[in-house]
């Protein structure tokens, strides 16, 4: 294996096309065989279901080359498991577990010189989706679909690495009740950029969300989970029907619980509770975990004893705790290691 002539130290999380992509077709009831494609263009009608209607799903997951050399992926069946939920919840169809995990394998070994070197501080990002391509003009489901998986090499979700972050209370809402905050679909992360992108023009990181029903609870920002530490150093994090359900934010509690000796606690947090805590971060694939520095509401700002110039004791430990696990150098619990070569 060579890998790639890459300055990767100096990425960004941004797309850099590799050489191949995995993609199948669902037509007439079935899905094809399914292959590798050098083409990172798509043709579809004008009329496909995922411009008419944003019909479309996805997910993010990440590959790692571990200290002894192996290249692995992190828990990849739970990212399976989502994209069959969005698949449901959107009337297309669902690939398999044991197919998807077969695209990702035959994906990342035909892109194996892309994988960052270990101790670079990057990674491969993997994107599996699924969008109706076939056409419709009345509101329905559509005829044909594609599955699709590429891959990219990335650097630090937020610009300048793992530093305290700014969020600002969000006027907007991210997700209704009984809607679709819960799966991983396209039209979700499309309402959040108008928020997102205001909040990048008063100099913050990103949004926070309360649930829209009442704005009384957090929820979460535009793409990653809460979690909270409190002054004796219990983590909580936010439960509602209407949060993604993030495999890092499970992944964490596990790490806090079974590994550090933590207390944890998954339950509503009101927004009013969110000063009385110590330590804050946010976490997904990934961002990973990233401490937050500070809430700007209109009441003011409020400041987590943590600080703004590094994360705090407990998210820090997490952190290195969870990527250890990630890269090899800590025993990881069975079955969150899925071994590509």
């Amino acid at each position: 294996m060579m890998a790639k002539d890459i300055d990767w130290s100096s990425l960004g999380f941004g797309y850099i096309k590799t050489d191949y992509r995995y993609t199948r077709a669902w037509k007439d009831g079935k899905w094809d065989e399914g292959g590798l494609t050098d083409k990172a263009e798509v043709t579809i009608s004008e009329c496909a279901g995922v411009l008419q209607y944003a019909q479309t799903g996805f997910e993010g997951l990440k590959v790692y080359r571990t200290k002894d050399g192996h290249v692995v992926a992190f828990r990849p069946d739970l990212n399976a498991d989502r994209l069959q939920s969005t698949c449901r919840r959107l009337i297309m169809p669902e690939i398999s577990k044991e197919d998807f995990l077969k695209a990702l394998d035959e994906l990342i070994k035909a892109n194996i010189d892309y994988v960052p070197p270990f101790g670079s501080g990057a990674t491969l990002y993997v994107r599996p989706f699924i969008y109706g391509s076939g056409p419709v003009i009345g509101v329905k489901p559509a005829p044909e679909y594609e599955f699709r998986m590429f891959c990219t090499p990335v650097g630090p979700y937020f610009k300048g690495g793992v530093k305290p972050i700014k969020l600002l209370l969000s006027d907007y809402d991210r997700a209704a009740p009984h809607g679709t905050g819960n799966i991983k679909a396209g039209l979700n992360y499309a309402m959040s950029i108008y928020a997102g992108e205001k909040a990048h023009s008063l100099g913050y990181n990103e949004n926070m969300y309360l649930d829209s029903g009442t704005r009384t609870y957090v929820e979460e920002t535009g793409g990653a989970n809460f979690l909270f530490v409190t002054k004796d150093n219990k983590v909580v994090t936010p439960k509602s029907d209407t949060i993604l359900p993030s495999i890092t934010r499970r992944s964490l509690m596990i790490v806090a619980k079974d590994y550090l000796g933590l207390e944890v606690e998954e339950r509503p947090v009101r927004f009013d509770e969110v000063k009385d805590f110590v330590e804050c971060g946010l976490c997904g694939t990934a961002a990973v975990i990233s401490p937050v520095g500070l809430v700007h509401t209109k009441d003011g700002d409020i400041k987590f004893a943590s600080g703004m110039e590094e994360m705090g004791p407990v998210i820090s430990k997490l952190r290195e705790t969870l990527t250890g696990i990630q890269m090899g150098e800590i025993e990881a619990p069975e079955g969150w290691i899925h071994r590509i070569c």
